[in-house]
């Protein structure tokens, strides 16, 4: 399918690392912007312009961070921690659960289609930005795509802090332009036999994409099946690899 806008790379992306001190700048904001936020109220930061993170963010970071150290008011290593956690533990992981368990389990698969937010829950999986769950399965003829084009939006419980390139104008413009494009940046192209649909998360729906379960993969026990899940294929810009 030919690409309707020009190729602008997405920062953040797979192709594309945000360094440390930025990922720690972006942290604090989503820290800050989220405290004392009733569980229904839409931070007021995600209405606003999530465009390319200014070229001398990383700068001023380590600057304060620097000056901060200096005094032993942080301790780097703790805030690397941090970031580590949410990053790629704790939210990833949990929606990986949730894959794998309706991967193996039937019956739980077609309660988390009919009521992601209980099925989810089941699991011990709930909270704020996470309190009205759709989950999207793909299929071998139907590949699903989330996006959310006002702000960034995003399911925390179970998929953890937005990524940088998630939350750009780029993203958020192409996805809904160009979505085959897109995918394609990060090496994944649905046939053309294969219906693309995005979904547009919203201050009330976080989405979550079920993923297809990878060939060769059937002899694999539900936590070995959960290690294999990433964070990009659920959300849609990449599928899983049998290992």
């Amino acid at each position: 399918m030919q690409d309707k806008v020009s190729p602008t790379p997405l920062p953040g992306s797979a192709k594309a690392h945000c360094d440390l001190a930025t990922r720690r700048a972006l942290f604090a904001s989503e820290l800050r912007s989220e405290e004392g936020m009733a569980p229904h109220e839409h931070p007021p930061h995600d209405h606003q312009d999530h465009s390319d993170v200014p070229n001398d963010l990383a700068l001023r970071v380590k600057a304060l961070e620097s000056l901060l150290v200096e005094k032993g008011l942080v301790d780097p290593a703790a805030i690397d921690a941090v970031v580590e956690f949410y990053e790629h533990r704790v939210g990833p992981r949990n929606g990986a659960r949730v894959v794998a368990r309706a991967w193996t389990d039937q019956a739980y698969k077609v309660r988390l289609l009919a009521d992601a937010t209980a099925a989810i829950a089941e699991m011990g999986y709930s909270g704020g930005q996470g309190e009205h769950m759709v989950v999207i399965e793909n299929t071998p003829k139907i590949h699903n795509l989330v996006v959310c084009t006002l702000c960034s939006c995003y399911p925390w419980p179970v998929l953890g802090l937005p990524p940088t390139w998630y939350k750009s104008t780029a993203y958020r413009s192409r996805a809904v332009i160009d979505p085959r494009g897109v995918m394609a940046e990060i090496g994944h192209v649905p046939g053309d036999d294969v219906e693309v649909r995005v979904w547009d998360s919203t201050a009330e729906i976080r989405y979550l994409v079920l993923p297809e379960r990878p060939p060769g993969t059937e002899h694999l026990t539900e936590d070995q099946l959960a290690d294999i899940v990433t964070r990009d294929s659920m959300i849609g810009i990449a599928r899983v690899v049998a290992p």
